[in-house]
């Protein structure tokens, strides 16, 4: 089994239960593991045999753009898209991160990790 990581997503969304969050928003960080056998890639050098970063990438630009309440939210349909969409996906792993969260308090962030 193989691992490909995309990793430091940076992404600036309006997730958040507060009105303001709508409005302002704040910054995101998306990672995504995802297990495969890339083992044929390897030995041809042919992307259609292996994930595609870029298809990962689009898919978290996409659901990211979809406002939600809860990043809980928005992390389960990143990791439904990954799973309906990338061929050979074994298993993958979704955390995101929000930077800064508004709380009565000193927090530089708050994230979630869903595993399938």
């Amino acid at each position: 089994m193989h691992k490909i990581l995309v990793q430091g997503i940076n992404i600036y969304a309006f997730h958040g239960c507060l009105d303001e969050e709508a409005k302002v928003g704040c910054n995101y960080i998306v990672d995504v593991a995802m297990d495969t056998d890339f083992t044929a890639a390897a030995l041809t050098d042919d992307l259609d045999k292996t994930i595609d970063y870029v298809v990962v990438y689009n898919i978290v630009k996409t659901q990211m753009a979809i406002r939600s309440k809860l990043i809980e939210q928005v992390g389960q349909r990143i990791v439904n898209e990954l799973k309906k969409e990338l061929k050979g996906l074994i298993k993958v792993e979704v955390t995101v991160t929000k930077i800064n969260p508004p709380m009565n308090g000193n927090v530089d962030k708050v994230a979630i990790v869903i595993s399938e």
